[in-house]
């Protein structure tokens, strides 16, 4: 099969497409056929050497957080899918993934993707939609009728995490460049903020969640702006614990989690046309290292889609 492989850490240039063994589903496994993958940041970061802590790396590895596509073989133990089923989810980070023509999953780890939708539009919602919405939901606590704050909100996450929070009827605000101002109102945001020309914290007060997707200083500032007891949820590594504590702040970070009850709901929300998936762009496999550059970049609104089939 075609695939991305990177043979050791550096910049896009390890990016190779090329020849790889087609993988074996086990018992509890399916053989999914690749349609469609997306871009990750951790995708680059992984590829650049920046996660070794986070997740192990053997060489070569192929990339790949998202992955939508057709079952093609059912592991002996797996009752719930079978062969041409279409199907879509988060692969285990700590595997090969998604930039190839063919991906083994845990059964346990997918479900049936949203009938309303291609597989590259839902190729952009596992990871992203998985992480906002645990972001929100799991750790966030969030309520009908809390303020959110939503930081850099028009981009893979957040645009996810601005719909979700907007469903759940809380007052939504988010941070984002001048440009995508409307566009993040148009997502559902009762407030925008321009990050470059307006500092969040002399305009929002008592706040009852923030979802940070940046650290470092903005997360040290999103702590002014959360009320006694709110809480601040990070993507990122949580930086400011005693800062947080001292304010009475619950500050967490977390790793997503491959969760199909999750994937259902999200599925059930596509297609009923209470949220979409935000697609900048759509390039072919061969053109992964260029997707890799236009995220790194990191002004791009949603996410960029790798077509594989």
């Amino acid at each position: 099969m075609k695939a991305i492989q990177i043979h050791e850490f550096g910049g896009p240039e390890v990016l190779k497409y090329e020849n790889a063994p087609r993988p074996v589903p086990g018992p509890d496994d399916l053989l999914i056929k690749v349609f469609a993958t997306s871009v990750n940041p951790v995708d680059w970061k992984i590829r650049a050497g920046y996660a070794k802590g986070r997740f192990p790396v053997t060489f070569p590895l192929i990339p790949g957080g998202d992955v939508s596509g057709e079952v093609e073989e059912v592991g002996g133990n797996v009752k719930t899918f079978r062969k041409g089923d279409e199907v879509y989810g988060r692969p285990d980070p700590t595997k090969n993934g998604a930039y190839a023509e063919y991906i083994v999953v845990n059964a346990n780890t997918v479900n049936l993707k949203p009938k309303s939708i291609g597989h590259e539009k839902a190729a952009a919602v596992p990871l992203a939609g998985l992480t906002a919405w645990q972001a929100l939901s799991d750790h966030g606590k969030l309520q009908a009728g809390q303020k959110v704050l939503i930081q850099a909100a028009s981009g893979g996450v957040g645009t996810f995490a601005i719909q979700f929070a907007r469903w759940k009827g809380a007052y939504v605000i988010g941070t984002t460049s001048q440009n995508n101002v409307d566009f993040v109102k148009q997502l559902g945001a009762d407030l925008v903020i321009d990050y470059k020309n307006q500092r969040f914290e002399e305009l929002i007060s008592d706040i009852d969640l923030v979802i940070d997707t940046i650290g470092g200083e903005t997360q040290r500032r999103s702590l002014l702006v959360i009320k006694n007891g709110g809480r601040l949820i990070t993507i990122v590594r949580p930086e400011f614990q005693d800062a947080a504590a001292a304010r009475n702040i619950h500050m967490e970070g977390f790793m997503t989690q491959s969760i199909p009850e999750e994937l259902e709901q999200i599925k059930q929300l596509i297609d009923s046309g209470k949220i979409k998936p935000i697609v900048a762009a759509t390039m072919s496999l061969r053109e992964a290292a260029k997707a890799q550059i236009l995220s790194q970049e990191g002004h791009i609104r949603g996410k960029i889609v790798l077509r594989v089939r």
